[in-house]
């Protein structure tokens, strides 16, 4: 077992691990140490059914369910803490998943919480070939090259984080449009917060559309949320998951952003994910 580095900021392959097997403690404290080092970790050509991933994920934290989604509907009743990523519809014409085939922008998972999930695992049954690509984007890189006056802006902001759509832009049941983005549902937290584990600061931002600044006039708020959210995502701080069949992607979810490509609609794109509870409520 060892662990293959992208030439990026972040991201890196576990090689020579089956991860369908009882891993050692040993297995699970490098995983952990390569994780912190890389944020996001691959393992290609995994073999597992549902029970396996659910075992798995266990070794990192206790899961959580998944959030909500606009069809109000649990897509795997006998594993509740898998969530389906999908465009697939069953013969009903109901979708067996969410998210469907369109883009999924730039986002961090159900900050929109008070206490958000720690970190995403994210297995492929079915992908389109070279389609739906997911892009990371390494938020404590981010914040370290960050300009000085900026940082002097944020440094003490909370910002709100939309709960009432999902990464695909989508209004989750039981929620209402709002017109006005400081009345946006959802958990406030500071934009900066500090990585207990590596004691470095990170941008959270969560999600752009929607997201408002406490304490700033709206047009300000645009303005300088435009301005973070264009230098954060810029390519030196991203890379990008290229999905084959049996790739299983864990990412640490505090410390990245990611999105996905839209794809092809007549293809078949199948994910089952899990996630990570959090450890502690987000400070600064």
């Amino acid at each position: 077992m060892k662990l293959i580095n992208s030439v990026k900021s972040l991201g890196g392959k576990i090689v020579d691990l089956d991860i369908s097997n009882k891993l050692t403690q040993d297995q699970i404290n490098f995983i952990n140490q390569s994780w912190d080092e890389r944020l996001v970790l691959v393992f290609k050509k995994q073999n597992l059914d549902d029970y396996k991933l659910i075992n798995f994920s266990k070794y990192f934290g206790e899961l959580d369910p998944p959030g909500p989604n606009p069809y109000g509907i649990t897509f795997l009743p006998e594993f509740p803490e898998i969530n389906v990523i999908s465009n697939v519809k069953n013969e009903q014409g109901t979708p067996i998943g969410n998210l469907g085939d369109g883009e999924a922008v730039w986002h961090a998972d159900m900050t929109y919480l008070q206490l958000p999930p720690k970190a995403g695992i994210l297995y492929a049954l079915e992908v389109p070939e070279n389609q739906g690509n997911t892009h990371f984007a390494n938020m404590a890189l981010a914040y370290s090259e960050l300009p000085n006056k900026l940082k002097e802006k944020i440094n003490d902001k909370i910002l709100i984080h939309d709960s009432a759509h999902n990464s695909a832009g989508m209004l989750r049941k039981g929620y209402s449009e709002v017109d006005n983005p400081s009345d946006t549902p959802g958990a406030r937290h500071p934009m900066v917060i500090t990585d207990k584990n590596t004691n470095k600061k990170l941008l959270f931002l969560g999600r752009r559309p929607h997201a408002y600044i406490i304490g700033l006039e709206l047009e300000e708020s645009e303005n300088l949320l435009n301005e973070i959210w264009e230098h954060a995502t810029q390519d030196k701080f991203t890379w990008t998951q290229q999905w084959e069949k049996g790739d299983l992607l864990m990412w640490k979810n505090l410390n990245v952003l990611h999105k996905r490509d839209a794809f092809d609609p007549n293809t078949r794109r199948v994910m089952h994910r899990t996630q990570i509870k959090g450890e502690m409520e987000i400070t600064a």
